[in-house]
């Protein structure tokens, strides 16, 4: 399996429910896990941007055009569109996250400035990410580069786990649900989620080994959001639409034949 930091695509491996038609469960590794994990740093507005073009369900993709065609006459001069339509996030682990969803970072980089003049001690208060801003105190304008420095790492670095990055140990086996709850995977987990669907016969049962990519993580972001059964929805229920697709172009095939047939006779 790739490492984290420079993965395109991780695996997973899903126990899919044959008669049901649905996914039970996935076992999946330190990397998916991170992966997961690390959506819920995303703001809202680039999840949109995300899934602009994957057809959203519901409003939040009209608020995002309102905001996109709304213009500068309206605005605030001290609003900057783009902390709205590209809002920044950052996080010291993002690096060694598998990258499962485009690239939605700008060009630009924020930066963070501070008082150029500072007169007095309460200048040292204020700071902005926008270099033509004024100082509240002074009305000098806050242009000075301020160096946005991280907190220590707490995990102590002569343990080898903490060079692994991400957020989770990779030396864990975890479930993942249809839900996408997480857990620590164990035998007794495994035999309490096979009781609860009311799995018991062994025949009944698949294993499938799938690979995790670009296109597949966009999926994943979009189906967590409308639905409750999210491995479902993005492994099988394409499949399932494809085949009922390849079927139904058959069925009406069999009607006009037999239609022609009537007439014709």
């Amino acid at each position: 399996m790739a490492t984290a930091s420079t993965a395109t695509t991780v695996s997973l491996k899903l126990l899919i429910d044959k008669k049901g038609k649905r996914v039970l469960y996935a076992e999946a590794g330190k990397d998916f896990v991170d992966f997961l994990f690390n959506v819920l740093l995303l703001p809202v507005g680039t999840a949109i941007r995300l899934l602009a073009k994957e057809g959203m369900v519901g409003c939040l993709a009209n608020l995002y055009k309102s905001v996109e065609n709304l213009g500068d006459a309206y605005l605030q001069p001290t609003t900057n569109k783009d902390t709205l339509l590209k809002p920044k996030y950052s996080s010291s682990l993002a690096a060694d996250v598998p990258l499962l969803l485009p690239n939605t970072e700008s060009s630009t980089t924020l930066g963070f400035y501070r008082c150029s003049y500072g007169r007095n001690s309460d200048c040292r208060l204020y700071y902005a990410n926008d270099p033509t801003s004024t100082c509240p105190c002074c009305s000098s304008v806050m242009y000075s580069p301020a160096t946005l420095v991280n907190p220590p790492n707490k995990v102590s670095t002569s343990s080898a786990v903490a060079n692994e990055g991400g957020y989770v140990k990779g030396v864990f086996t975890y479930t993942i649900m249809d839900d996408l709850t997480v857990t620590p995977m164990s035998t007794i987990s495994i035999i309490a989620i096979l009781n609860k669907f009311k799995a018991q016969r062994v025949d009944a049962l698949e294993e499938k080994v799938v690979d995790v990519g670009i296109k597949e993580g966009v999926a994943i972001l979009k189906a967590s959001l409308q639905s409750k059964t999210v491995l479902t929805s993005v492994f099988l229920t394409q499949k399932a639409w494809k085949t009922g697709s390849k079927w139904s172009k058959c069925l009406m095939l069999l009607l006009l034949s037999w239609l022609f047939f009537i007439l014709t006779n």
